[in-house]
């Protein structure tokens, strides 16, 4: 006889927790990926960091199981991504998924036209999200909006252009492809730096390719393919995606208990608190959560320092 419940089938052990760093193919949703891992990794609790366009490729930082918990709240500022702009034509959707609604040769456009203008584009700049974008307005994407024929008016926001790098220019006829480096801050649409790449130039621009690099402490080179993920998932453990992403700070004993309970300690760096160390042994900034271990290396929670004290922004631990 069978255990009650069992159906004759032993249980199934609950899926891992970590991060996945997957190299999202063309074509493909952010949506599209997460309903993937979640066949491969066995369970519905995925989620993801850092939405990617179905025309773009490269790094997307996947959580699986305990992991999302930690997507809300990585030090993901910073992205890095390589692009084709194609100055002279202009598309509704800012990319080249979308119709051409003007042209105009850009021919004429001299290389310290383009230098002058990607620099200008660079700092902490006032940016117009595309109106094809995934941003609420009133309770409804604006893509969808757009589609139905009422593309919205979108506000500016501040965004951080750390650089906008020229790395090869391409005439061909009255267009112009031109290869980009750009590292910014999360929130930054390379759309919209074509579009006002080419608006400022007088011509007209639309993004044609585009891959993301690197986000956050995650590069390329560590992402792995679809098909990579379903011949072995391998996850990176959550310890160790915190510890890379995070400063950290290591916990006594007594300290690791009171934490795991949803109690507080005193802010890093104040009275007899130890600071926190940055990834890699750096100095740790100033805001921002920091990755708490337990004495046996375990994560135990995100800490944030508030008023002093350090207040549990999750909890890892049962």
């Amino acid at each position: 006889m069978t255990k009650a419940g069992s159906r004759g089938t032993a249980a199934r052990s609950p899926a891992a927790s970590g991060l996945v760093i997957l190299d999202k193919p063309s074509g493909w949703t952010s949506h599209d990926v997460v309903a993937r891992v979640r066949h491969l990794a066995g369970t519905r609790r995925v989620g993801h960091a850092g939405t990617l366009d179905p025309m773009a490729t490269g790094v997307l930082v996947v959580g699986v199981e305990k992991a999302t918990r930690l997507l809300g709240h990585l030090a993901l500022t910073e992205k890095q991504y390589t692009g084709t702009i194609r100055l002279g034509q202009t598309t509704d959707t800012d990319d080249a998924e979308g119709e051409t609604i003007a042209e105009a040769s850009a021919a004429g456009v001299s290389a310290a036209a383009l230098h002058a203008a990607a620099a200008a584009l660079t700092g902490e700049i006032q940016q117009v999200p595309p109106g094809f974008s995934a941003i609420k307005v009133a309770g409804k994407r604006a893509y969808r909006l757009a589609r139905g024929g009422a593309a919205p008016e979108l506000a500016a926001r501040t965004v951080t252009v750390r650089a906008f790098v020229i790395e090869a220019v391409r005439p061909l006829g009255d267009v112009t492809d031109v290869d980009v480096t750009v590292i910014c801050s999360s929130g930054t649409y390379i759309r919209a730096l074509a579009r006002d790449l080419g608006a400022a130039l007088g011509v007209g621009g639309h993004l044609t390719a585009l891959r993301r690099t690197r986000v956050g402490p995650y590069e390329i080179g560590v992402a792995r393919t679809l098909d990579q993920l379903a011949a072995s998932l391998g996850l990176i453990p959550l310890a160790e995606a915190a510890a890379a992403a995070f400063p950290r700070r290591d916990l006594t004993e007594d300290e690791a208990r009171l934490v795991a309970h949803g109690g507080r300690l005193p802010a890093a760096g104040s009275g007899d608190a130890p600071a926190a160390a940055g990834p890699g042994g750096q100095a740790a900034p100033a805001a921002g959560p920091v990755a708490a271990f337990g004495p046996d290396g375990s994560l135990i929670a995100l800490l944030a320092d508030h008023a002093g004290e350090a207040r549990p922004l999750a909890v890892f631990v049962p």
